[in-house]
């Protein structure tokens, strides 16, 4: 019989690619809640656990696997639902010291060398912590998909940040206070809450993003993606797998998430840990280390691995170890691309299920995803930086780089759209 597997935050993506695993016929994929379910105006967490709880307990079958591919608050639901339900994962105390930005940094200082400066920043602060220099990032201790993080280089900058983040900190700072009630915090963790921020020295360079997992207390590091901007911009163009930096610095920033990783915990799940690799100093800095799957990169390693990282999410979920296969996909490159516009505006007009068809006709191994349909004010979607607005995803598998960028610029040529400027 096969083997029922609940998926929090399913949306039409992400079951498409659990469906088109090798291994799909051995089990059922149950979405216990939507992404929209969770993601709405606001986050009632809850509410969602409530649902969720009430959906299992009223499930007649046994529960093999519950597994999720996003950020707060699904990175969080996943270890309360396992344990509710007896199955094994990592602790909810773990996932949270990862998510609570501050708190993760304070434990990053203690293990290695390659952290910025950083310091806490109330809502109410009229100046940066002390020992910070602009440039710096600020951003809310807890937040999703790059909401309200902001590059500051001088006072009116920063009092304009903490003004936009005062306005939106709640939507995820009000469920993550719910959530650090249940946990037994440090003092200085406790006091803080979801309503804070994090000032942090603005790095630059290289940026790449170190995946594993850990399974019976060994981390494996399974691929290094390259996550690239947009010129003079934050908002990412692509990720790219396999990195193209230096195998040595690939080497150093797998042994830094190592352990990290060690230090914390995170067994039997996947982790990504994003860096910064400065060429001219070879200095490395660590972002962030976040408790979850990497569900942005799955077709990354389907072209080039020949199969997508949400097999080894799965079978940790499962209690076994991950075997995912290296370099036996059909392409030696592949990337998520990101079509972005950077002023805000109404879609009046988006690509035709038959325009995105002779794109894919016309260029094997391209898939077009879209973010943004007619109707849609770009400022109001949400997954949306602060920075710019995606239109579209293209992923992307090629035998060669610049066969990659060639295919994007040409999938880009062959989508048409029509969005209106919109001031305010």
């Amino acid at each position: 019989m096969p083997k029922n597997v609940f998926v929090v935050g399913a949306d039409e993506h992400n079951q498409r690619i659990l469906a088109d695993l090798p291994t799909a016929e051995q089990f059922r994929f149950r979405p216990l809640l939507t992404f929209t379910e969770i993601y709405d105006e606001e986050i009632r967490l809850d509410d969602v656990l409530r649902t969720a709880y009430q959906r299992l307990e009223t499930f007649d079958g046994e529960i093999h696997a519950i597994i999720g591919f996003w950020d707060f608050p699904v990175s969080t639901i996943l270890p309360i639902l396992r344990e509710r339900v007896g199955l094994p994962g990592a602790s909810l105390a773990e996932i949270v010291m990862c998510e609570h930005k501050y708190w993760s940094r304070l434990q990053q200082r203690t293990v290695v060398d390659e952290v910025p400066d950083f310091g806490l920043v109330r809502l109410d602060d009229t100046a940066p912590p002390d020992g910070m220099h602009y440039p710096m990032w600020i951003k809310p201790v807890k937040s999703f998909a790059s909401r309200l993080a902001f590059e500051v280089t001088d006072q009116r900058q920063f009092t304009e940040a903490l003004r936009q983040i005062n306005d939106g900190i709640g939507w995820v700072g009000a469920p993550f206070d719910v959530l650090l009630e249940h946990l037994d915090l440090p003092a200085e963790i406790a006091t803080i809450g979801g309503h804070a921020c994090i000032a942090e020295e603005a790095v630059s360079g290289a940026m790449a993003t170190v995946e594993g997992y850990r399974f019976q207390a060994r981390v494996h590091i399974y691929g290094i993606v390259d996550s690239v901007r947009y010129p003079d911009s934050p908002s990412f163009l692509r990720y790219q797998y396999p990195s193209v930096l230096p195998p040595e610095v690939c080497v150093r920033m797998a042994e830094i998430a190592r352990t990290v990783v060690l230090t914390i915990g995170l067994e039997l799940m996947t982790f990504n840990v994003e860096f910064f690799w400065d060429p001219d100093a070879d200095r490395i800095r660590l972002l962030e280390i976040n408790p979850r799957h990497s569900q942005s990169h799955a077709e990354l390693f389907e072209n080039v691995d020949g199969l997508a990282n949400h097999d080894v999410m799965l079978q940790l979920a499962l209690g076994n170890e991950p075997q995912l296969p290296h370099r036996q996909g059909d392409y030696a490159h592949a990337a998520k691309w990101f079509v972005r516009r950077f002023t805000d505006g109404i879609v009046h007009r988006q690509p035709t299920p038959e325009n995105i068809e002779q794109v894919h006709q016309r260029l094997p191994g391209v898939s077009v995803e879209l973010v943004a349909h007619t109707g849609d004010r770009l400022s109001t979607l949400r997954r949306q930086d602060g920075y710019s607005y995606a239109l579209a995803n293209i992923y992307i598998g090629a035998d060669t780089q610049h066969e990659l960028g060639e295919k994007f610029e040409r999938a880009v040529d062959g989508l048409s759209w029509e969005i209106a400027n919109v001031s305010g």
